[in-house]
């Protein structure tokens, strides 16, 4: 492999997980298997070209200010620094009765993933690498896989306690 071609999809990849790639779609075939299990009723990290429910919120609308203990949620969010905050969230919407599903890094060194996963959500794990639609400024559409692997992380909905309880 040509060091053109590795710096190329070193740039691509870094732009994915460092947040500045925002544009990475989940593959359709892959959410309808998704969807026909779990029924999505919204997304929250989504663009109009990204978007998977019919019901979704932009960077604008910020999905992490959204109320999501009603909704059966799947989430794509950005893999950058501010990948805790969405985690959080999921978990947080789960205790209050959502069921959220995420498509996540398989980043289990991480802090978050032993804070938010480890004990408290399902895992599955996706054979070889996923095959995102990644959404170029100029309007351009292409096909890439990031360098780490992915994992479909499962928060069923936990209903927290009222005061009696």
């Amino acid at each position: 492999m040509s060091n053109a071609v590795k710096n190329t999809a070193k740039s691509r990849n870094d732009s994915r997980y460092r947040g500045k790639g925002r544009h990475w779609a989940t593959p359709p075939g892959l959410f309808s298997r998704l969807d026909a299990e779990f029924n999505f009723t919204v997304d929250p990290c989504a663009t109009p070209k990204s978007a998977k429910c019919v019901k979704f919120y932009t960077e604008a609308e910020n999905g992490l200010k959204q109320d999501w203990t009603r909704e059966r949620v799947f989430m794509n969010p950005p893999y950058g620094a501010e990948i805790r905050a969405w985690i959080s969230k999921a978990r947080e919407s789960a205790d209050g009765g959502a069921l959220v599903v995420g498509l996540l890094p398989a980043e289990t060194d991480s802090d978050w993933w032993h804070e938010y996963i480890v004990g408290r959500a399902e895992v599955r794990y996706l054979r070889g690498r996923i095959r995102f639609l990644v959404y170029g400024d100029d309007g351009s559409v292409k096909w890439a896989s990031p360098f780490r692997p992915s994992v479909v992380v499962v928060w069923s909905p936990r209903p927290l306690l009222d005061a009696k309880g």
